[in-house]
């Protein structure tokens, strides 16, 4: 257990540090919290676990806690290397690594499956998910803290005032679930906006790189004008003509088309 550390207001009292505004920190420093997320993550039945800003470490003490195997730390802001340093017991299983997490090779930190737990900065939440679901490293699940309005994007479903490219992209990849909400008064300092916890698991068969490409084409052309009927704002990538090789009316509005629908139409591109 971490109980013998003093609370993280104390250390970060201790090293005098604050968030940063400009790369989107926002601490959570209530164990119960972090513990809580950490059981929705797991079990990890020691696998390796990646955690993208672990900032002061609040999360980072709950993983160390779990059965996860290693526990990796990607952080970009060098402030914070000594005070997680101070959570490293010797034995090997915590490593951290300076550096920006959307130019990172996660395969190269970890080997073997890996989950990625993570209370995401939130100038960059969407980005690395995107990264995750469509690049060449996919996690075998992933719990992340979003801003709410963020979190329901990734969950919503057709004719949700929230459905959009990163709801479809999420889906097709995997299978995502809100599991908590947070209020901003659980931050330090606290955001504008509440948050949630997204829990995705990757789907057992996964679209192949080049028709994900192709989704997110479709995707961007559709959810770009997504008042107009898809034969008008896919007009550039075949309009009517793609709309009926897919089995979709061409009067149809993007926000009314499922997951499966979208993937015929990547499909048919």
């Amino acid at each position: 257990m971490t109980d013998h550390l003093p609370s993280l207001r104390e250390t970060l009292d201790a090293h005098g540090l604050l968030a940063k505004k400009s790369f989107g920190q926002h601490f959570l420093l209530d164990l119960n919290v972090t513990r809580k997320i950490v059981r929705y993550a797991g079990p990890f039945e020691g696998r390796n676990v990646i955690e993208v800003g672990p900032g002061p470490g609040g999360l980072t003490r709950a993983l160390i806690e779990s059965d996860a195997g290693k526990v990796i730390l990607v952080e970009k802001d060098p402030r914070f290397i000594p005070l997680l340093s101070e959570l490293d017991d010797g034995s090997g299983r915590l490593t951290i690594h300076e550096a920006d997490a959307l130019k990172v090779k996660e395969a190269e930190l970890s080997d073997g499956p890996t989950h990625m737990v993570s209370n995401l900065p939130y100038n960059v939440g969407t980005p690395l998910l995107i990264k995750w679901l469509t690049g060449p490293w996919l996690p075998h699940a992933m719990t992340l803290m979003f801003q709410k309005e963020v979190a329901e994007r990734v969950v919503a479903q057709p004719d949700d005032d929230a459905y959009g490219r990163l709801a479809v992209i999420s889906q097709a990849v995997c299978e995502a679930r809100i599991v908590m909400h947070l209020p901003a008064a659980a931050f330090t300092p606290p955001p504008k906006v509440a948050s949630a916890v997204v829990h995705l698991v990757p789907l057992a068969v996964r679209p192949s790189p080049e028709r994900l490409k192709k989704l997110e084409r479709v995707t961007a052309a559709a959810f770009g004008q997504r008042r107009k009927m898809l034969r008008s704002s896919l007009k550039q990538l075949g309009g009517a003509a793609l709309c009926e090789a897919a089995g979709i009316s061409p009067e149809a509005r993007a926000e009314t088309i499922d997951v499966a629908g979208f993937l015929r139409l990547a499909d048919a591109l």
